[in-house]
């Protein structure tokens, strides 16, 4: 026999109003609007906005050039039997270098002597001639015609004489020149003449060897005309020039302002100047471009932020300060220049401020930010301490 189930309740008008309320009291709950997330902060790297000295200078591209240089060319031709020098050497003034045939100048030396002598001979015999000749007229036992044609040929033996010295200079020049010398002090380059050659006198399209002078050594290089005003108030003794044939920033020659050009160049609006160096230890090569930093005196007291916090939009320059209460405020700025990382303000920002120096694309004003991990803040940054020990 089947047990009775008990009957259901009868759902009354209450009890559905009571779990109509329930449900709709969870699907509100549900829907509810989500709790508001705070804004997160923005990593950043900052830098202290600082005061220093600041070299006042101007960067350019020049190139080496020697203070002298000369194509050697033999005065007289011949036949190259000596070859005196290696090609690179260093030599000095009057240093020799080739050796021609001697022996045919040799000989001219020899005949041109001969001649003179014969010639002074004859010249001292017209003369006692003459002498004697005016001892005859003035006993009136020679008729003037002829003491003139005797002091005439005097004379002329004489002036014969001169032209037989002066043939015989000629003569020992020409074995002088025999030798080829060096004309200044400087280093060879490549020699283009050997034993055998027959070289013609004073051919400038084919030299012997060329010289540069290395020690010292001149750059030339040009600045704009509108600097022009400021180099000229500097004293020449106080302006530093210094050149640099390597790319990593870390070898600089210095030297000294040597010369500044009479008049601006028309066509680019550029004054050309030249800086010279000792060189001694041969860093600056003719022909080589380097560059150049002229430097004109230091400026104390200048506010400096590494470059990298500076950024450029429409307006101008700018750059986010970090403010106590870690928000940044986008502050334009003016640059006056910039020099080894750093960039020099002229306004907008006090020394003891905080600017970013990474992390700038994601910022906006207003916004928060955070220190990044290991970061710390600091004075200029440690890249760019780094640049301006690098700079002389």
């Amino acid at each position: 026999m089947l047990a009775s189930l008990p009957p259901k309740p009868a759902l009354t008008p209450l009890s559905v109003g009571l779990c109509s309320s329930l449900v709709l009291l969870t699907v509100i709950a549900g829907c509810g609007a989500p709790e508001a997330r705070r804004p997160s902060r923005v990593p950043v790297t900052v830098a202290t906005v600082e005061t220093r000295s600041v070299p006042l200078e101007w960067e350019a591209t020049g190139m080496v050039e020697p203070i002298a240089s000369a194509d050697v060319t033999a005065q007289v031709g011949g036949q190259v039997v000596a070859v005196l020098f290696r090609e690179g050497d260093d030599v000095i003034e009057g240093a020799a270098l080739v050796r021609l045939e001697t022996r045919m100048f040799t000989a001219t030396v020899e005949q041109a002597e001969a001649v003179l002598e014969r010639d002074r001979a004859q010249a001292r015999s017209a003369r006692l001639d003459f002498e004697r000749a005016v001892v005859l007229a003035r006993q009136q036992v020679l008729a003037s015609g002829e003491l003139e044609d005797k002091r005439d040929a005097a004379d002329a033996l004489a002036a014969t004489v001169r032209a037989d010295s002066a043939a015989l200079a000629r003569a020992r020049l020409d074995l002088a020149h025999a030798t080829v010398r060096a004309p200044i002090s400087g280093r060879t380059g490549r020699l283009r003449v050997h034993v055998g050659d027959l070289v013609k006198p004073s051919d400038p399209e084919n030299p012997v060897v060329s010289i540069h002078q290395l020690r010292p050594i001149r750059v030339s290089f040009t600045i704009p005309q509108t600097d022009l005003q400021a180099l000229r108030r500097q004293p020449r003794s106080g302006v530093r020039v210094l050149a640099s044939s390597d790319a990593s920033d870390s070898t600089w020659a210095e030297g000294h302002l040597a010369f500044v050009d009479n008049q601006v160049d028309a066509a680019t609006g550029t004054v050309l100047l030249k800086g010279e160096f000792a060189n001694h230890d041969g860093v600056l090569w003719p022909g080589a471009f380097v560059r150049v930093r002229l430097r004109l005196r230091d400026e104390a007291g200048a506010t400096v932020v590494p470059s990298a916090a500076v950024g450029n939009s429409q307006r101008g320059a700018y750059c986010y300060v970090l403010l106590p209460d870690t928000t940044v405020e986008m502050r334009s700025v003016e640059v006056s220049r910039t020099w080894g990382g750093f960039a020099v303000i002229a306004s907008g920002l006090q020394p003891g401020e905080r600017v970013v120096t990474e992390g700038q694309l994601r910022l906006s004003p207003g916004a928060r930010a955070s220190l990044r991990s290991g970061a710390p803040a600091g004075s200029v940054g440690a890249a760019g301490a780094k640049r301006a020990a690098r700079r002389p």
